[in-house]
């Protein structure tokens, strides 16, 4: 059984930084695409940043490009999300999220009903 659990959120005040890690456990197969999502009270669930193993391919959206950072130890079986220059909007719930994909396989980033397996969450917020 595949299980996804974050860690290392918290509240910060605007500008501040934060390391969210994801630890994974029960993968069987040999790639996998991972992400990071998240979810602010009142809106859709967003991928902030999606990594692809073997490549190493990682996409963000715009609005965290240059600020977040998207790192994945395949050894450890964990993900990692290094959030600098926080601010106020970054506030969410934010979720590890993972899908078996082939390698060399790359699409950017993949709709979120691609992904199958989903972490609890870990709640953030940033303060003006």
């Amino acid at each position: 059984e595949v299980q996804l659990v974050e860690s290392g959120g918290g509240s910060v005040q605007a500008g501040g930084s934060l390391r969210l890690s994801c630890a994974a456990s029960g993968f069987t197969h040999a790639s996998y695409c991972m992400a990071w999502f998240r979810q602010a009270p009142g809106k859709e669930r967003e991928a902030v940043a999606v990594v692809y193993d073997g490549s190493d391919n990682q996409h963000y959206i715009d609005s965290v490009k240059g600020r977040f950072t998207i790192s994945r130890d395949v050894a450890k079986n964990s993900l990692y999300l290094q959030m600098n220059s926080l601010q106020p909007e970054d506030t969410a719930i934010y979720y590890c999220a993972a899908v078996p994909w082939p390698v060399g396989s790359d699409i950017g980033i993949p709709p979120t009903a691609a992904f199958v397996y989903w972490g609890h969450g870990t709640q953030v917020t940033v303060s003006a």
